[in-house]
């Protein structure tokens, strides 16, 4: 984008403040406690992101990322912007290109739910399906074309949020759990597709010099877990994974993995399992992101019960099951995919007490 006009300047502080007004009509997200009682001594709590105005974790990242791109003078009065997204980060982006009266273009896998396309397009926005490829490259490429702005959230999500506090997502648990029996978690648990949740919590632990650890769950196809152990890998042929959201064939430039304490990889059919199970626990449809850090919980849990250890664990519910009702939740889908939940259900119903 070329240098900002007085004009231009006038609408990106009215942006701003458009921005700011939307955050302040917003509540903070519940943090739940899920009971355990097979496990005494230790407590596990659902940070709940799907309760944003757009439905995810997300939210959080575009509207940091809006910010961000405002005043660093890229997005003016007519910027197209332009992102590559599985569908999460698409549909928060759209409703504030909305929000600030800019066109709003989503590049994503042809694979990418019809559920979050359609959400997308609620927002106002425009999906561009690819086959294959590099997603991030078609929409950089695209950006140029339409002289418009590629936001690049696999860049730019570590940085653009504020991790020392100022309502941050890890701010937010951390207050929350203040009144708890077991104020500071033993773990945090969270996915990564960017790596900038992952980025700001543990920043956040650090800079607040908690004993907290951060614990990463990976789609078992990802890259990230393998890059974690051996700094060495940064791409995989393929990541294969049906879990949308978390998981990358190539170590994005926002994934820090000095600031995660441990990653735990996880099948599959393991993250659909704990998103059902998830959503039968509170009575209502879970992701299978959401699914795939419970899982990590449980192995988490299992080790803790083993050791006689106590405490709590916090993980996030990123976002509703209802944009996966045609995948994830359709046992025609799965069986499709040869995809058994059996095994899996069994060993979530040891700990939970409740079938997925």
């Amino acid at each position: 984008m070329s240098r900002l006009t007085p004009a231009d300047r006038a609408w990106v502080s009215q942006a701003i403040r458009r921005i700011e007004a939307d955050i302040n009509r917003s509540a903070d997200t519940h943090l739940i406690r899920l009971a355990l009682p097979r496990v005494p001594g230790i407590e596990l709590y659902l940070k709940d992101e799907s309760s944003h105005p757009t439905g995810s974790l997300k939210h959080r990242l575009a509207r940091s990322l809006f910010l961000y791109a405002l005043c660093n003078g890229w997005i003016g009065p007519r910027t197209t912007i332009v992102e590559s997204s599985s569908g999460s980060t698409a549909i928060s982006e759209a409703y504030f290109a909305r929000l600030l009266g800019l066109r709003f273009v989503a590049v994503m896998p042809r694979s990418t739910s019809a559920e979050k396309v359609a959400a997308i397009a609620f927002h106002g926005g425009e999906a561009h399906l690819v086959d294959g490829g590099n997603v991030s490259e078609t929409a950089c490429r695209l950006a140029r074309e339409l002289d418009g702005h590629y936001m690049d959230q696999f860049t730019f999500a570590e940085r653009a949020t504020d991790w020392r506090g100022n309502n941050n997502i890890a701010e937010s648990i951390f207050t929350q759990m203040s009144h708890e029996q077991e104020p500071v978690p033993v773990w945090v648990v969270c996915g990564a597709g960017t790596g900038g949740t992952s980025a700001t919590i543990g920043r956040y632990i650090r800079y607040r010099q908690f004993a907290t650890q951060l614990c990463v769950a990976d789609p078992q196809g990802s890259v990230f877990h393998r890059h974690f152990a051996d700094r060495q890998v940064r791409a995989v042929d393929l990541c294969g994974s049906v879990i949308e959201g978390i998981g990358r064939r190539e170590v994005e430039p926002s994934f820090m993995p000095e600031l995660i304490d441990r990653m735990i990889a996880v099948p599959d059919v393991a993250s659909i399992a704990a998103a059902r199970l998830a959503s039968s626990l509170l009575g209502r449809p879970c992701g299978g992101s959401t699914g795939t850090s419970l899982w990590a919980c449980l192995e988490l849990i299992e080790e803790m019960r083993a050791s006689g250890a106590r405490g709590s664990i916090v993980t996030l519910l990123c976002d509703s099951g209802e944009r996966y009702r045609s995948t994830l939740f359709n046992d025609d889908w799965l069986s499709q995919r040869g995809i058994d939940l059996s095994p899996a259900r069994e060993r979530l119903q040891t700990t939970f007490g409740c079938s997925a």
